[in-house]
């Protein structure tokens, strides 16, 4: 099974540039491993945009299905507990659906109708432009791939989302102090985010800033705010998979083992908003305590 990668234009352009201009291809792929890119990872793009440069077609574009890895991911023991109900501090949550490659589970009821409601409340004043980092620069930018507003809550900012931030930390299985601050997003008609990974890429000095400072980020839940009129599903196309968005249930998914490898089989997206909006609620773990940049700068 192939891997599907997301990549930056930013990344196209100095590919096809210096392939352009007589860089050897194993020059490209060694520059590219400094920064901290995979090497199966790096000669795959150097080998699709160099094939398109002698073919004389147009080079890929925004992603690329990479032929399997020499090594496969090693799937361990999942973070999340087993069994059908998942025990919380104040919440017993059910496990709807279960699936092994990917690890990714159906949570319902994470959070109350209340809690829902109340998220988007505080949230709201909050919106601005959904950003992503840029893989090479680092630097945040509005991407057609990320057409939605977002905001954060610092992590336990206010009794109420300090109770949120308990509640999913013992459900994902991980120390309270390596989760992110709590996401919400919401998503207008139309609005869509395309196939991408939660993992981060080493390949530029935020990430590895980052990185350094909290590890890899291991796990993700995103847990559903409303209820969508039609479309917002989250979908994971190496795995056939289609989650519906309901108020107050969960998606979870892992992508990150001891070996610090990373699951290709992790890639999802946000299908179209078609009627109606879609509010999101994101966490995501880290294999060590989060620092925040901010934090990690004193």
């Amino acid at each position: 099974m192939g891997m599907t990668v997301n990549f930056s234009p930013e990344l196209g352009d100095w590919l096809q540039h210096n392939l352009q201009r007589g860089c050897a291809e194993q020059d490209l792929v060694k520059s590219m491993c400094s920064q901290g890119f995979q090497p199966a990872l790096a000669e795959g793009l150097v080998a699709a945009f160099a094939e398109a440069l002698r073919a004389g077609v147009a080079p890929p574009r925004d992603m690329l299905t990479l032929a399997e890895a020499d090594e496969d991911y090693r799937y361990e023991t999942p973070r999340l507990a087993a069994g059908p109900v998942i025990r919380t501090p104040d919440r017993d949550i059910a496990v709807l659906s279960r699936l092994s490659k990917p690890c990714v589970a159906v949570l319902e009821s994470v959070l109350s109708a209340e809690e829902c409601a109340q998220l988007i409340v505080l949230a709201r004043p909050r919106l601005k432009p959904s950003t992503v980092v840029d893989p090479i620069t680092g630097e945040d930018r509005a991407v057609e791939h990320r057409d939605s507003e977002g905001m954060f809550f610092r992590l336990e900012e206010t009794p109420f989302i300090a109770q949120i931030d308990r509640r999913i930390s013992a459900l994902m299985g991980m120390p309270l102090s390596h989760g992110e601050g709590l996401q919400v997003l919401r998503y207008g008609p139309a609005a869509k985010t395309t196939p991408h990974f939660d993992f981060l890429v080493p390949g530029n000095q935020a990430n590895r800033n980052s990185l350094a400072r909290s590890g890899q980020r291991v796990s993700t839940l995103v847990a559903y705010l409303n209820e969508v009129e039609d479309g917002g599903e989250t979908v994971f196309p190496e795995a056939g998979l289609s989650v519906l968005p309901r108020r107050g249930n969960a998606v979870y998914f892992e992508y990150a083992n001891s070996l610090r490898q990373v699951d290709p089989l992790s890639v999802h997206a946000g299908a179209a908003v078609l009627r109606g909006e879609k509010w999101a609620l994101t966490k995501w773990m880290r294999e060590r305590p989060f620092v925040t940049a901010d934090a990690g700068a004193r």
